[in-house]
């Protein structure tokens, strides 16, 4: 994998009060370079599927910023503190807990989705919704890839990578404001998914082959957020470009 290497045990943890396995070190090397292989592959189809509209690409339309898209919106960001609390609770490894914060994070996961959908097809967009948007998915994120790292069950690495990609992306897109939008590419709507899922699965107290398919998971999100960081600044600088030869 690109920026690091990625190790799962694939073994039942046997203590349910003890940290799960940990993704890192050095003994799912070719685990890893496959992941960063398909990951190459995905990010090369995805070129020729059309293009997926993204609300933070689209002008303001005029309306109230209270409305159905934005609700949705705050109601993802309030969720975050509560999947913390869920996560936290008891030792960390409690299965009732984890199952808790796994549904609160999987409701707030779902709401990232239908806001766009609905400000799209209703003419919602408004600019509080193109600010809130990315700040509620950082926020749900962070949290939940910090939070499996302090509960040592992701090596703090890949929540570093992830972590400075999207904070990364973010001073990008405001670098280049004034001269044009950089909306979500395809590659950045599948890594946004592909996170959601890995995440998803580590919160949930599974073991074995099932923790296997979720480091897999990560691993691949992993790539694809470094494949589509390059992307970004490659179109963060055709806008400059482009600004300055007009």
């Amino acid at each position: 994998m690109t920026g690091g290497e990625l190790t799962v045990d694939p073994q039942a943890n046997p203590h349910p009060d003890e940290p799960a396995p940990r993704v890192g070190g050095t003994r799912g090397t070719n685990a890893a370079h496959a992941g960063a292989e398909a990951a190459a592959r995905i990010q090369q189809r995805l070129q020729a599927v059309p293009a997926i509209p993204d609300p933070a690409g689209e002008p303001a339309s005029g309306v109230g910023v209270w409305n159905l898209a934005n609700a949705l919106t705050m109601f993802r960001l309030a969720l975050v503190p509560f999947f913390a609390v869920f996560l936290f609770m008891g030792t960390g490894h409690e299965t009732g807990w984890r199952i808790a914060a796994w549904a609160a994070y999987a409701a707030a996961a779902t709401t990232d989705r239908l806001d766009g959908q609905i400000a799209r097809a209703r003419g919602l967009v408004t600019e509080f919704g193109k600010l809130a948007d990315p700040i509620a998915d950082k926020a749900l994120v962070g949290t939940a890839l910090i939070g499996l790292s302090s509960l040592h069950e992701l090596s703090w690495w890949v929540t570093a990578i992830v972590l400075a990609r999207e904070v990364g992306v973010t001073l990008l897109r405001f670098w280049v404001l004034r001269h044009g939008v950089i909306p979500a590419s395809r590659g950045g709507k599948l890594k946004t998914l592909l996170l959601n899922v890995g995440i998803g699965l580590y919160v949930l107290p599974l073991s074995g082959a099932l923790h296997v398919l979720a480091a897999v998971i990560l691993g691949v999100a992993v790539a694809v957020a470094l494949l589509t960081a390059v992307d970004y600044v490659g179109t963060a600088m055709a806008l400059r470009r482009d600004a300055g030869a007009r």
